[in-house]
């Protein structure tokens, strides 16, 4: 890695947790947390740029009291790093570094209480000290002031949530501290990955956690893992946010101030969406977005998939926050060797098999002796193949005697039409089929969204064959999904009456929803996205979109080394 200069803020990241620091500053990864918020809140005043003014008294004379200079901006090329100081307390040549912090000071214990008279019936206060990685932040600020030419007997911190000011002796203890914390964290950089912490209190509170996967990673890499590492419940289920599907046709998507507003062809505004509570954006078909609203969603961070009415990817508006060079190497190098590709065929197939005999057994009517014993005999089977065409085979078996009984999951006469016909998809013949297409267009858009998330390249695949235009990798992430959101969703809009013959077209070039069946079908669809699902090694709940997020993750904690094993979802 090249040199380059560090900031203090970086080294306090450092100071903090190695992990965290090198997911900010190598890879470029960054969330904003309600935390990060309340700390820009409080920074919003001090990083003003500063107005000093010159005041005399009577005798014309101008007082001597220490100036206060905000967003100092000092550089030591020697030392290679950087500071912006939220405030100097200057006063000739004396400067103490002044820190502003949102939280609270730590907390090491009570005062003795004291034995003169009159005392004693008092509480003692409590004894409190700043952070580790905040002592390291001022004591390099304060190593940049001394090479200013200043002066600096000490620094502060200045806690906003209970507005103390704690005062920190600089010495040459808290000096050496400091420049032994910076060498540490430019090895760092240079360096692979560090390991997360364990159990570690802070975890829950970080807004890397769900990037990061401390207690995943951890349980994953232990040769027996205990209670202590069994993962904490860090995630919420669901995320709050909304998943916009846009499909009617002469729509246009613009934003006013901070709203997304839905206009008709003929101008007037069909819906009006908070911005703050848009999480992913499709677009299918004639519908347009102005650039004003590509560039809010690129500021949120969030992506815009452009669909063509049968829902095929056709492209996507990704913000540029979510590469990184550390993942995306390791993806390519590791993907390049044939072990690994079959590691990743077995485990996936084999989720996948699985999944698809849990379905038949759930939902078939009267399923045949001895169908579920050979999908299980195939699901093992590829597991332990030799070879990634070998699993293929296994793949394309049980595919076979899973598609053979499908229609026997459905009610109505289309089963029959579905049947006769099999699963076809280009184009796709009858109802069930153009539904399940959809679907798995859908679920490769999910897929492809996660992997983004996670900073892995959708186009480079392990088990699926890497092709111009093909995302190779969402195949391979929604192998284990297909029979669980897709094929479920197929099912479930059929036999519940959402789907109907009178909600497709028939014509020469195949069946297709109409807009009220696309609608009806997307309704579908997001009930089972949220829907909550118990993972079978962490053991906690998420809803169905977060779990392909968090097996997108894991993949990629799996491409960088961090965990030896893979294991996908699948259900009883």
């Amino acid at each position: 890695m090249e040199e380059r200069l560090f900031s203090a803020r970086n080294v306090a990241e450092y100071a903090y947790c190695p992990r965290l620091f090198y997911y900010m500053q190598v890879e470029g990864v960054f969330l904003p947390s309600g935390d990060t918020e309340k700390g820009v809140a409080v920074h919003r005043r001090v990083d003003k740029p500063s107005v000093v003014r010159e005041e005399s008294d009577a005798s014309g004379v101008a007082p001597e009291r220490p100036k206060a200079v905000r967003s100092l901006a000092l550089t030591s090329q020697s030392l290679g790093f950087t500071a912006t100081l939220d405030l100097a307390e200057v006063s000739g040549m004396i400067a103490v570094p002044v820190e502003y912090r949102k939280g609270r000071p730590r907390r090491i214990g009570m005062a003795l209480p004291s034995s003169e008279a009159g005392e004693t019936d008092h509480p003692s206060p409590e004894l409190k000290e700043a952070w580790p990685a905040d002592r390291v932040q001022v004591g390099l600020q304060a190593i940049l002031l001394e090479e200013a030419g200043y002066t600096v007997p000490e620094a502060v911190i200045f806690y906003a949530e209970g507005k103390l000011r704690i005062k920190i002796p600089v010495d040459a203890d808290l000096k050496a501290e400091a420049l032994e914390t910076l060498e540490a964290a430019k090895a760092c950089a240079k360096g692979s990955r560090p390991l997360p912490l364990v159990n570690d209190p802070r975890c829950p509170r970080c807004s890397l956690q769900p990037i990061c996967l401390p207690d995943e990673v951890n349980h994953q890499r232990a040769d027996s893992p205990s209670d202590e590492l069994t993962p904490r419940k860090i995630w919420p289920p669901r995320d709050d946010g909304i998943h916009v599907v846009a499909q009617q046709d002469g729509v246009k998507i613009g934003v006013r101030g901070r709203e997304m507003r839905f206009t008709g062809r003929d101008g007037a505004i069909v819906k009006t969406i908070p911005l703050a509570n848009v999480e992913s954006l499709s677009l299918l078909g004639s519908v347009q977005i102005t650039t004003q609203a590509i560039r809010a969603l690129a500021d949120m961070n969030t992506p815009i998939a452009f669909l063509s009415p049968a829902g095929r990817l056709v492209a996507m508006i990704d913000p540029l926050d979510s590469v990184s060079a550390e993942v995306r190497r390791a993806q390519i190098r590791k993907l390049d060797c044939e072990d690994v590709c079959l590691e990743l065929a077995r485990a996936l197939v084999s989720a996948k098999i699985m999944n698809q005999r849990t379905l038949l057994l759930r939902n078939h009517r009267s399923l045949p002796a001895g169908v579920a014993a050979e999908m299980l005999k195939e699901a093992k089977n590829a597991a332990q193949a030799g070879s990634i065409e070998s699993v293929r085979g296994h793949e394309g078996q049980a595919a076979a005697i899973y598609f053979t009984h499908f229609a026997g999951m459905f009610k109505g006469p289309l089963s029959v039409e579905f049947d006769a016909n099999g699963r076809k998809r280009r184009p796709p013949p009858d109802p069930i089929n153009s539904c399940l297409s959809l679907a798995y267009a859908m679920l490769t858009h999910e897929c492809v969204a996660a992997l983004r998330l996670a900073r892995l390249e959708p186009s480079i695949g392990g088990f699926h064959v890497s092709r111009p235009g093909r995302p190779a990798l969402a195949l391979d992430l929604m192998e284990p999904f297909r029979p669980l959101i897709a094929d479920s969703v197929a099912i479930t809009c059929f036999n519940r009456g959402e789907l109907t013959e009178g909600h497709f077209l028939r014509a020469a070039s195949g069946c297709s929803l109409t807009e009220a069946g696309r609608r009806a079908f997307f309704n579908a669809l997001g009930r089972r996205m949220d829907t909550e699902i118990t993972h079978p090694v962490f053991e906690y709940r998420l809803s169905y979109r977060r779990m392909i997020v968090l097996h997108a993750r894991m993949i990629a904690a799996w491409l960088t080394g961090d965990v030896p094993t893979l294991a996908f979802l699948t259900t009883r």
